[in-house]
């Protein structure tokens, strides 16, 4: 039974940074991992994601201000939030994939950017 969990959420000021992190109970290296987000009243959005090899795809939105890395030995996936808006806000769900599709997903971390 595959679980994710976020953490690292927050309120912070426009312009400053936020990491978050998202822990599998399995071999991270096994998935392709993604972070969603979703403000309020929008739909949820992709933000950015990481394959198997390592390869990374960041959405224009936050590119050079975000980054998404992983951790083998920690099991852990991070995203490195840098310069801040208050665009930026919403809910963000961090997710694995499994034969071609999230399947998996964490309960949510809030990021509120005043």
């Amino acid at each position: 039974h595959v679980q994710l969990v976020e953490s690292g959420g927050g309120s912070e000021q426009a312009g400053k940074s936020l990491k978050l992190s998202c822990t599998i109970n399995d071999y991270i290296w096994k998935y392709c991992m993604g972070w969603f987000r979703q403000a309020p009243g929008q739909s949820r959005e992709g933000v950015a994601t990481i394959d198997t090899n390592g390869a990374t795809t960041i959405a224009d939105s936050v590119k050079g201000r975000f980054t998404i890395s992983r951790d083998n030995t920690k099991n852990t996936m991070y995203l490195q939030m840098n310069s801040l808006k208050s665009e930026d806000t919403g809910l963000y769900y961090c997710a694995a994939a499994f034969m071609s599709g999230w399947v998996y997903w964490g309960q949510g971390t809030q990021v509120t950017v005043s």
